[in-house]
């Protein structure tokens, strides 16, 4: 739900533009010493003095990226930032500052929106990251949301999608397929809830993969591991679109072909459990599911004893040869091209 009809709510055009952004963003905090200047100003200053910056961005669109039949705002403002975190984190860098703009219609009170912000707020401060810029404006659709993530990293330190060597391992961080199959749990009750509104949906079987798709997490956690354990990857992706994707990504970019192991793919339990009860194949959400955040990348094989038994990351492939392309090895044994059947925000 939106809003609640008992209580009384504020309309946008009472603060207006600059008014709404500064009642907005009024208790938000500076942490970084590289944020010399943030809201307040024509432009934010930063400061990094002899690092790299880099800079990644991402717009959600209602009804594209998201429905507010099942996604709360302060679920959303949170998952909005880490999109754009995680996308800091594969290039092996530290995220430092973020802006937000929105774009929304006159049906949002401007309860919703602290409800948003809400959840951007507790986002920066988990993950120590300064707000420092955005804009708002109106809509006359719904509730876009553009966010741009900055962040900083030494030369050395940065990991591209191109880096990847023949024979470097593949690895991926957590477990996949999670986001999806918690999606699909979404859709069916908001099936359900649209045939009978009285009907309250039990999502406490499935809250490990309806919390992946709601509030995934950012692997700042893992790019801090790879430095404490000095693993260097060559080449690094996040996985959003789905584990084919990532790996053709990888692939196309470093010149070079990548064999997928099936039996190595990390799954949680409920996510095979929820693959069984809606008849699909576990392997196909892994490989095309998306949204899952985790970390894709290659490391040279003398790094493997640094990573060996560490519950969060698995071994599930290698490189090879320049130019020989990406494959599923399959648990009899069959090698099996891979193809991209990611998401696509372009097809109906």
């Amino acid at each position: 739900m939106l809003e609640d009809k008992n209580k009384e709510n504020t309309s946008l055009e009472k603060l207006g533009e600059f008014g709404l952004i500064d009642h907005l963003t009024k208790d938000f905090k500076i942490s970084q010493k590289s944020t010399l200047k943030g809201i307040g100003d024509d432009a934010a200053v930063l400061d990094f003095k002899n690092k790299k910056t880099v800079i990644s961005t991402d717009l959600l669109i209602e009804g594209v990226h998201f429905d507010l039949a099942y996604m709360p705002l302060k679920h959303l403002g949170y998952k909005a930032i880490m999109v754009n975190l995680s996308d800091i984190y594969a290039m092996n860098a530290m995220a430092t500052q973020i802006t937000i703009s929105i774009a929304v219609s006159n049906r949002f009170p401007l309860e919703a929106l602290e409800e948003l912000y809400a959840g951007v707020a507790t986002a920066c401060n988990a993950y120590n990251v300064d707000l420092v810029g955005g804009d708002t404006t109106s809509s006359k659709t719904g509730l876009m949301i553009s966010v741009t993530a900055i962040g900083v990293a030494n030369d050395k330190d940065i990991a591209y999608r191109s880096g990847a060597q023949p024979n470097n391992l593949l690895v991926v961080s957590g477990d996949v397929g999670a986001a999806y199959m918690g999606l699909q749990v979404l859709e069916r009750e908001k099936e359900v809830f649209k045939v009978n509104p009285n009907n309250q949906p039990d999502l406490e079987p499935y809250s490990y993969i309806v919390e992946r798709q709601l509030k995934p997490e950012a692997r700042k956690d893992i790019t801090e591991l790879l430095k404490k354990l000095d693993v260097h990857p060559t080449a690094m992706i996040d996985i959003s679109d789905g584990l084919s994707s990532e790996i053709l990504h990888l692939s196309k970019s470093s010149g070079i072909g990548i064999d997928l192991y099936e039996d190595k793919i990390p799954l949680d339990p409920t996510v095979i459990a929820a693959c069984e009860e809606f008849k699909v194949d576990s392997t196909l959400v892994a490989l095309s599911g998306g949204e899952d955040y985790e970390l894709l990348f290659t490391i040279d094989q003398k790094e493997f004893p640094k990573i060996k038994g560490n519950p969060n990351l698995t071994v599930v492939g290698h490189t090879t040869g320049e130019g020989e392309g990406a494959f599923l090895i399959s648990r009899n044994n069959a090698k099996i091209p891979l193809t991209a059947q990611g998401w696509n925000s372009f097809t109906d």
